[in-house]
């Protein structure tokens, strides 16, 4: 929970002890930096936000986190209900919205249930989206996608990037000989000794065919 509200916190701690049918660890992030941190870091199964965060508020936090990277589901909270703001959030990437002032135990834990069930659906269909159905590693689009991001990134801090290509020689005679299966398998088990040979921080794509970047 990232809420620079202590009484806030213990009054939701109180709503997560009356839960019916799921039991969820409740964390407490008191300020922008350390809530923006957390989800960053990762390991959450859902966040609940809070609006008003000082200076700055969930808003910019939910668009920081999101452009950095983070999947896990946001539950945003305000104290007043304001249709403009419900879709600022939702817009902004929250898979829910909840007024504080009516919040039971009961309404929070259909929201959490909500947002981790959509967060599941939206995680499966941007693997659809992003990733190569044989071999799990990106597709051409998201890497075409992330080449210019981290393009525009080098440029504007400086710094170097690299790219290095791989291509299976003589793939089409494994296709021919032995059929498509085993060339199916040959990719797939390439791109596993590729994941073994990379850091965390590296990403892995079929660029097409036999080519992987």
């Amino acid at each position: 929970m990232i809420d620079d509200d202590r009484i806030q916190f213990r009054v939701t701690q109180a709503h997560f002890r009356n839960f019916q049918s799921a039991t969820y660890e409740l964390e407490w992030a008191a300020t922008y930096e350390d809530g923006l941190a957390r989800l960053l870091a990762g390991g959450y199964e859902a966040c609940l936000l809070d609006y008003q965060l000082g200076p700055r508020d969930g808003l910019q936090l939910i668009r920081e986190a999101i452009e950095a990277g983070c999947r896990t589901p946001i539950v945003f909270l305000t104290a007043e209900s304001s249709d403009r703001v419900d879709i600022e959030a939702m817009n902004a990437g929250a898979l829910d919205y909840l007024v504080k002032g009516e919040i039971s135990p009961r309404s929070l834990e259909r929201s959490l249930r909500y947002a981790l069930k959509l967060g599941e659906t939206l995680e499966a269909l941007r693997q659809l989206a992003t990733r190569d159905q044989l071999t799990g590693m990106l597709n051409r689009r998201e890497l075409d996608r992330i080449l210019a991001e981290e393009s525009e990134r080098a440029q504007r801090f400086g710094h170097s990037l690299a790219l290095v290509m791989v291509d299976i020689d003589h793939f089409k005679s494994v296709n021919d000989t032995h059929g498509h299966p085993a060339g199916d398998a040959v990719l797939r088990r390439v791109a596993q000794r590729l994941a073994t040979q990379v850091r965390t921080v590296d990403r892995i794509a079929r660029y097409g065919g036999e080519e992987f970047a």
